[in-house]
């Protein structure tokens, strides 16, 4: 039995919507690492606030 990783928004680890968590699980790192890299792109002027909506909307929930 073969398992797959899915890219898939998180249930259990969620502040807002779970796809920093959910990104978090699929690469195996802490979720705070991920959602400082979105804070941080999103203060600098880069499209982090407008990604993260996106991924919202695509990523399909765990």
């Amino acid at each position: 039995m073969e398992t797959t990783k899915r890219l898939t928004r998180s249930n259990h680890d969620k502040k807002i919507a779970g796809v920093c968590s959910g990104i978090a699980e699929y690469f195996n790192v802490d979720p705070t690492v991920v959602r400082l890299i979105f804070l941080v792109a999103t203060l600098m002027g880069g499209p982090g606030l407008l990604l993260y909506i996106i991924l919202w909307v695509v990523m399909p929930e765990a």
